[in-house]
């Protein structure tokens, strides 16, 4: 007899109408918003470091290690973020950490030497690493299974979008007198404000508002199985969950994660770009990767349809070949202009944006939701912080002795294929891990009603 898979995509036994969150889109552009800030941030000093290390005489291995203090307090501080937003409020704790924290991006403005600048910038990391999984977890409540691709795509599609527009804007300021600073100075002002725009507007739909068969529950019971921290039960819970664990490894090899911090200095060592010349791609960059939110939201949606089993691990595998491909022709050649880099990083930046519209719904199909902020903070703050921590140390010290193509070569290239080949464990794993998680939320319901 031939194995029953439960669509993913689909919810499980019909017990209960879906419910729609009100206003679901609205909270989702605030938090767009507060993503764009964080970003905005956090590229300003990757985006501008050809003139911050001319400015205060640094060395390349400088920006490594400014990325890596910036991901690697992450890892200490996101699950206090976590664990204080379930002691008070995920709002109160959004606006503390995407908002206000944006005092510590004005004091980088004023740093005078490489201390000060690693230290504010180290600060001011802190707080915007608490973002990212609270947010994500906040879009797991707003929207249910069957449009969580859209909206993940939307909300990353969106914000680079967004924020390629102010990362060209910025690479001008290259050519002012210390216009890194002003433009510190600007974005962290804008953060607070942005900070008092979301303690008006933003309001938060509860844990599980958005799963069919929760969400017409009484909300002290969908509360009732979240803990107040990132436990050892909980992790414990997590890597038991085979898909979860493979996609924590990919984590790990993402090469990908480089181009945001290094494309502009890698264009400037690499192939004798100015700084402003070469903050054209992060345009293109944008502009692909909001591409590639949409087109991967839509082949994932195809995909799965077509095979419930294969289809999503299959466009996930897809996308980092894809990205390993584009990357070996987009930085391995002297090409003369910046144009033929501008339309190779472009679409280095369509495969790029494919992957949080697959990843993270897939994340949101296997998990809890009591679970989803560990595994969020587990995934994006201990994992990815870990891996772009090592990406950018990598990079910096050995740009300084071997140069930078080799580099890139290397973490963007051959890593990138590495990682498409292990993914095919997701073949086996996924579809299973989906049912399951299906089959207890079911159980929850019957329990819960009886």
């Amino acid at each position: 007899m031939p194995e029953l898979i439960h669509d993913p995509g689909r919810p499980g036994p019909a017990q209960a109408p879906s419910t729609r969150v009100e206003g679901r889109w609205r909270q989702l552009s605030l938090l767009g918003g507060a993503m764009l800030v964080d970003n905005t941030e956090a590229g300003m000093i990757g985006g501008l470091f050809p003139v911050i290390r001319q400015a205060l005489g640094l060395s390349l291995g400088a920006l490594g290690v400014l990325t890596a203090a910036g991901r690697l307090v992450g890892v200490i501080t996101t699950p206090l973020w976590v664990w204080a937003a379930h002691r008070w409020s995920r709002k109160t704790v959004l606006v503390v950490c995407a908002g206000l924290w944006g005092v510590w991006g004005v004091a980088v403005g004023f740093a005078q030497n490489f201390t000060q600048l690693l230290l504010f910038s180290t600060l001011l990391a802190a707080g915007y690493a608490g973002a990212h999984p609270i947010i994500t977890t906040l879009v797991g409540d707003l929207f249910d299974s069957s449009s969580r691709g859209r909206a993940v795509g939307m909300l990353f599609g969106a914000t680079a979008l967004a924020s390629s527009v102010f990362a060209a804007l910025k690479g001008q300021l290259a050519g002012v007198d210390d216009g890194w600073r002003w433009g510190l100075w600007a974005i962290g002002a804008f953060s607070i404000l942005f900070g008092l725009v979301m303690w008006r507007f933003l309001r938060d739909p509860g844990s599980g508002a958005a799963e069919t068969q929760l969400a017409d529950l009484d909300p002290a019971d969908r509360e009732a199985a979240a803990s107040t921290f990132v436990t050892r039960r909980q992790v414990v819970s997590l890597v038991k969950i085979p898909t979860f664990v493979v996609l924590l490894v990919s984590r790990l090899l993402s090469g990908h994660l480089l181009v945001f911090s290094f494309a502009v200095v890698f264009l400037v060592e690499a192939y004798g770009f100015t700084t402003q010349v070469a903050s054209v791609v992060l345009m293109p960059i944008g502009l692909g990767y909001f591409a590639g939110t949409l087109l991967g939201g839509l082949t994932a949606d195809w995909a799965a349809r077509i095979s419930p089993r294969h289809g999503l691990p299959a466009v996930l595998q897809t996308a980092q070949i894809l990205f390993a491909v584009l990357a070996f022709f987009g930085t391995q050649f002297d090409y003369g202009g910046i144009g033929l880099y501008a339309l190779f990083f472009g679409l280095m930046g369509i495969a790029q944006g494919a992957n949080p519209g697959i990843n993270r719904p897939m994340i949101m199909a296997i998990v809890p939701p009591e679970l989803r902020p560990a595994a969020f903070t587990l995934y994006i703050s201990v994992f990815e912080a870990i891996a772009w921590a090592l990406f950018g140390l990598g990079a910096g010290f050995l740009g300084d002795s071997i140069g930078l193509r080799p580099v890139f070569l290397w973490v963007l290239v051959i890593l990138m294929l590495a990682n498409g080949a292990f993914l095919t464990l997701l073949h086996r794993t996924y579809a299973r891990d989906a049912a399951r998680m299906q089959s207890e939320l079911d159980q929850r319901r019957e329990q819960a009603l009886s």
